[in-house]
């Protein structure tokens, strides 16, 4: 898996190095991108990359055990502060969903659709597979419940006091 990440990092700086020398259509039109690489060879560990657009790549770790790519700043600290190496998958997929709301509610470049796919450590067949849409009741169900959990939690902080 390490040479699938070094040849996908070699090809994605050469076709951005390709790109940029043809002709650039407006200033700063620059065509950039940052990947996630993951899978498993038989009877290996599973392995998990984000290769940046220059080609180099960091792997996860037991330290770091997930990425996240695109709009990180709104939904990223809901991993950071509800990650746990327990969860069990539908657990993940929950704080996923409310790492997404979060995003969604705070950004409007990012929207649904959101594609999920999971799948197991030694399975080579997707576990589970979905497409969340603007009417998917589970995702509406999350972001409902989590606002709301929000409010509460909010009223529920110590009151600030001016002296």
């Amino acid at each position: 898996m390490f040479q699938v990440a070094t040849h996908v990092g070699n090809l994605l700086r050469g076709v951005i190095e390709g790109r940029q020398s043809g002709p650039v259509q407006g200033e700063g039109a620059r065509f950039t991108a940052t990947m996630i690489v993951a899978g498993q060879i038989r009877d290996m560990e599973p392995r998990l990359f984000m290769i940046y657009p220059e080609g180099n790549f960091i792997e996860a770790s037991f330290d770091t055990p997930f990425f996240q790519i695109g709009e990180t700043k709104y939904g990223r600290p809901i991993l950071l502060r509800g990650y746990d190496k327990g969860m069990d998958f539908e657990q993940a997929v929950k704080l996923l969903m409310v790492s997404f709301d979060s995003t969604v509610a705070a950004n409007l470049s990012v929207g649904l659709p959101f594609d999920l796919t999971v799948i197991a450590r030694d399975q080579f067949e997707p576990l589970h597979q979905r497409r969340i849409r603007a009417d998917d009741p589970y995702f509406n169900a999350i972001s409902s419940s989590w606002s709301e959990a929000l409010r509460n939690a909010f009223h529920q902080l110590p009151d600030y006091r001016f002296d």
